[in-house]
């Protein structure tokens, strides 16, 4: 019998959730998870955040203060969001993220100094998952995600007893924070337009795959390859000893060149322009590039970082995403709570961090990851903490597998994950003493964390999404 219109809309929308669920079991989504993607210039971003942990984490030690020096790593962290960003954005986009961190220490401290049960702790911490991530995804903050506020916010509840522990956490991460974006900041003074001729190398190297391609998808990705090289270009500031209005200009050409490989194949003209990518990718202030990039090109006038993140904060996919994640994260904490996990605030992290895609699809394989990732690198944790370490070997160990996760977060996120999750146990361990089997612990809470994160964007999913349907 056909249902009546009243209750359409609604098997409709579960018909999709179960049609969403089913995706995230299949075998074709647990091989897709595990493709390795091609990712260039990761090296020096991996570097810069592993020397700006390097530092905090010695300074820390050499002053005595190794229980502090964890969170001053996390403030390091700053130094991995906005990778390969143009300058001037990349300034006020870390500064937002070292800013935030500072206030959600500051949180997690009186949290834990205000002695509140459990259940109201996660409740509160859920509520500031969902206030993480919506920051971050108004302001387009690109990075390790909102994850990393609320890892530092728990860690802090956990270190903080009394009000006096509020301020040397703070302290320490603030410290850390200015380290990283001084970290990040640095090539500014060496290739101040470093970011834009990345940029430009990746949409010649876009072009390049026109000769390569038999379909129209290689010119709609070569058109938002070169739209975003301009995008960067525009906010990279004005009157770099006019190089920039050589990028924009060659910009202009490569328009040229797509637009006319939709009506006409012209090789010559095609290879003569991509050819610039490898001068483009080399670490300089600037090239001599050919006269048809050398005449002067107007700049656009680029969007206020402010006013971009301002509208954002008003959208309504943003808001209702972190209400999503927001209840994802209360409902996996609550679960380890009622069966006596020891660790329910990592569930709630496991949650927040599968829901950091951009769709259900992305969701799932990012949960996917998270989890394998995360049993993988247990073992090699339980391993590390058997050791025993000191802090100085300790610290060597968490610097590598830091530039490591950088090096290879791009690629897939499971591979980041076998490297995360050790280190994110022997950043804990700086602080108190932890044991082998908290490893398993911690692959328990993230299953937890995954499972709630993956049903919750399921029963939630929009209708217009079906980036899961194959």
């Amino acid at each position: 019998m056909q249902a009546s219109p009243r209750y359409a809309p609604d098997l409709s929308r579960l018909h999709h959730s179960r049609g969403a669920l089913a995706h995230s079991v299949a075998p074709s989504t647990w091989r897709r998870a595990f493709e390795v993607r091609t990712a260039d210039a990761t090296i020096a971003p991996a570097l810069r955040v592993g020397a700006a942990t390097a530092l905090v984490l010695v300074i820390g030690g050499l002053l005595g203060h190794g229980n502090l020096a964890g969170f001053a790593a996390l403030g390091a962290l700053t130094a991995a969001f906005g990778r390969y960003e143009p300058y001037p954005r990349l300034a006020r986009k870390t500064g937002l993220v070292g800013v935030a961190l500072v206030v959600f220490v500051a949180g997690g401290a009186l949290l834990g100094a205000a002695g509140l049960s459990l259940w109201l702790q996660i409740a509160l911490m859920a509520v500031a998952s969902g206030i993480a991530a919506w920051l971050l995804a108004a302001f387009r903050i690109a990075g390790p995600g909102p994850v990393i506020l609320i890892f530092a916010a728990t860690a802090a509840a956990g270190y903080s007893t009394r009000l006096a522990d509020l301020g040397p956490a703070v302290v320490a991460v603030a410290t850390g924070v200015v380290v990283g974006w001084i970290a990040a900041m640095t090539p500014c003074l060496f290739v101040p337009l470093g970011p834009a001729r990345l940029a430009a190398a990746r949409a010649l190297a876009a072009v390049a795959k026109l000769e390569r391609a038999h379909d129209v998808s290689a010119i709609a990705a070569a058109r938002k390859a070169i739209d975003n090289a301009r995008d960067v270009i525009a906010h990279s500031g004005r009157g770099r000893d006019g190089h920039s209005h050589q990028l924009f200009a060659l910009l202009a050409e490569a328009d040229t060149v797509v637009d006319r490989w939709a009506h006409e194949r012209d090789h010559d003209t095609l290879r003569v322009l991509v050819d610039h990518e490898s001068e483009l990718r080399k670490v300089k202030r600037r090239s001599d590039l050919p006269s048809f990039a050398a005449e002067a090109a107007a700049l656009p006038k680029p969007v206020g970082f402010l006013a971009e993140g301002v509208r954002g904060l008003r959208s309504r996919e943003g808001i209702v995403n972190a209400a999503r994640i927001a209840a994802a994260a209360a409902l996996a904490g609550w679960i380890c709570v009622a069966v006596g996990l020891e660790h329910p605030l990592w569930a709630s992290m496991g949650a927040m961090a599968a829901m950091q895609g951009f769709n259900f699809s992305q969701t799932v394989q990012r949960g996917i990851q998270r989890l394998v990732g995360n049993v993988a690198g247990a073992v090699l944790a339980a391993g590390l903490i058997a050791a025993a370490m000191g802090y100085w070997q300790t610290v060597v160990v968490i610097v590598v597998l830091q530039t490591v996760t950088e090096l290879v977060v791009i690629k897939n996120y499971a591979f980041a994950s076998v490297a995360i999750t050790p280190m994110a146990l022997l950043l804990t361990g700086l602080g108190s003493a932890v044991a082998p089997d908290i490893a398993v612990s911690r692959v328990v809470d993230t299953l937890v964390g995954v499972v709630v994160g993956v049903i919750v964007s399921a029963v939630a999913i929009s209708r217009t999404d079906h980036h899961h349907v194959a």
